[in-house]
């Protein structure tokens, strides 16, 4: 049995999810490339982002929507302008301690929610 989260995403989380996301990679990428000492930068890549906007759309059902006309007048044109934003800025190379020192703040914080809005779900639910 699958266990939903009992309360609605909030718009403004969702706004940020593919930000979020996105940081959390590049995080990731630019920690793999100062450990490794392979890289100095981290290209800002387009699959990135648009993973970041396939996330955003998958949980975009779980929002609690201000108005009704939102759900569909916000959530796609807003969706295809960050990844219009994800294509433009594909070509710029970011240094690795700055993705670092960003991402993995934001990483291990959306790693936390995770963990915080499971165990709230599981103790609310009657999940096994």
């Amino acid at each position: 049995m699958f266990c939903t989260a009992e309360r609605p995403m909030n718009q403004r989380l969702w706004l940020a999810v593919p930000f979020l996301f996105s940081a959390a990679v590049f995080g990731l990428m630019g920690s793999a490339g100062l450990i490794t000492a392979s890289w100095t930068t981290v290209p800002l890549s387009p699959v990135v982002s648009g993973a970041g906007v396939a996330v955003a759309a998958a949980v975009s059902g779980g929002v609690r929507w201000r108005r009704a006309w939102q759900r569909h007048w916000l959530r796609w044109p807003y969706l295809a302008a960050v990844l219009t934003l994800g294509v433009l800025v594909g070509a710029v190379e970011v240094p690795a301690l700055a993705t670092t020192v960003v991402g993995l703040p934001v990483l291990l914080g959306l790693v936390f929610q995770c963990l915080v809005q499971n165990d709230e779900s599981q103790s609310t639910a009657d999940c096994r």
